[in-house]
């Protein structure tokens, strides 16, 4: 690092004459390969100052010399101050654009998506008059107290829990903890999506305890629960006595996938997942959906459950596969595609003829391209021919920036599928 003569002016990141023009697209990372140097004193969450090989001013954010991520964009206004004013406009906006587009996220889902809200390394979700928020970065750290002021200045919550429990912060060299912030924070809360009610456990569910991300794609399962009877004749099937799709949920986390299906008319669900804590979670919210009555829930392996439902011989008419990420890193990416490969391989071998595979990654490292891939080379395995019927990523209120396809992390397909034989 360089010092500048004048230390009254801000710390400089002055970057590569070479890089790629990634943040004059819109992209809100700066790494540490663009960066030619430093002008300036730096710390871990410094505010600095953005500017090209030639001193022109590029943006402001804040740095961290110890990250491969050396800087994340907070604004495009030179000298615009970073202080409470600065958040509650960003808040603000933030709900004004889910007002316009998933007013559902007004009082339960994700109020503030990071980098997309233009409020890089920090998440905000909503449960009702609770936020839950994570901090991810050290310069976000280093700005929290004027975030929280803008928080409770915007929203009014009753109590905010900081679920600073996430890996990716030990990277930024940040304590894990969980921690009431703000108010009052009950361990379980009540929340509604698509109209129906879950309980989520605030410090010990995955994330910040529910999946808002699937909010939309759990909607979009509707129109494949019912019609079976006459559409298992049209595939040369036996008809069936119930008009219902027969089910299969794996990796059902707190079930909220498998209650969707059976409010929409399944005739019956089979909710797997690895967690004894999870399946008696989901259970109870099946029974708070007065659904349960259709519904089985079996804790297991998904992996073993679908090749022992397979080795039987099973058939259902729609197969959800909602697992965790698989790819936790680059290295990891092979072997998360035989993970990927193998169960929506066994999931359409189970399917009837004319079934609905519903299949997701959330894995970042997995591009969307290799995904539908991967899945297809499993077709091809199955002898199976896929008909797409939805092709989508997370829900509206987590928005993406354009030139960011790093935050495309969540993958959501539908396919028909057709046998071959």
């Amino acid at each position: 690092m360089t010092e500048r003569r004048d230390r009254l002016l801000p710390t400089r990141l002055v970057l590569r004459r070479d890089r790629r023009r990634r943040l004059e697209q819109g992209h809100p990372w700066i790494y540490r390969s663009e960066v030619e140097r430093v002008e300036g004193p730096l710390a871990p969450g410094d505010l600095v100052d953005i500017v090209n090989h030639q001193g022109a001013f590029l943006a402001r954010g804040y740095a961290n010399p110890r990250s491969q991520i050396f800087a994340r964009v907070l604004t495009y206004r030179q000298g615009e101050p970073v202080d409470v004013a600065f958040f509650v406009r960003r808040f603000e906006q933030a709900l004004e654009y889910r007002r316009r587009f998933h007013p559902q996220a007004l009082a339960h889902g994700r109020a503030v998506y990071g980098e997309a809200d233009y409020v890089p390394g920090l998440v905000v979700d909503r449960f009702g008059e609770v936020l839950v928020v994570q901090v991810l970065t050290a310069g976000m750290e280093r700005l929290f107290p004027e975030v929280l002021k803008a928080l409770v200045e915007v929203y009014k919550p009753a109590g905010v829990l900081a679920r600073n429990d996430v890996p990716v912060r030990a990277l930024e060299g940040l304590p894990l903890v969980v921690e009431a912030v703000y108010g009052e924070v009950p361990d379980v809360v009540d929340v509604i999506d698509n109209g129906l009610e879950f309980s989520v456990d605030l410090r010990e569910g995955q994330k910040t305890g529910y999946f808002w991300d699937q909010s939309e794609n759990r909607a979009a399962i509707r129109p494949l629960m019912t019609g079976w009877r006459a559409r298992r004749a049209l595939f040369g099937g036996d008809p069936g006595l119930h008009d219902g799709a027969h089910v299969l949920d794996c990796f059902c986390h707190t079930g909220a996938f498998a209650v969707h299906a059976l409010h929409y008319g399944a005739a019956h669900v089979t909710a797997v997942d690895i967690s004894a804590d999870a399946v008696e979670l989901a259970r109870q919210n099946a029974r708070r959906n007065g659904v349960s009555d259709r519904a089985e829930f079996v804790v297991a392996n998904a992996f073993d459950y679908l090749r022992e439902r397979d080795a039987e011989g099973a058939r259902y008419d729609v197969v959800i596969l909602d697992p965790p990420a698989f790819a936790k890193s680059r290295q990891s990416i092979e072997s998360a595609t035989r993970g990927y490969k193998e169960i929506n391989l066994r999931a359409m071998r189970i399917l009837r003829d004319g079934g609905f595979l519903v299949t997701a990654s959330c894995s970042y490292h997995m591009s969307p391209d290799r995904f539908r891939e991967t899945v297809l080379d499993a077709a091809v395995d199955a002898h199976k021919v896929l008909r797409v019927v939805r092709d989508a990523r997370a829900a509206s209120d987590h928005p993406q920036i354009a030139g960011a396809p790093e935050q495309h992390y969540l993958k959501f397909l539908i396919y028909e599928v057709r046998s071959r034989r």
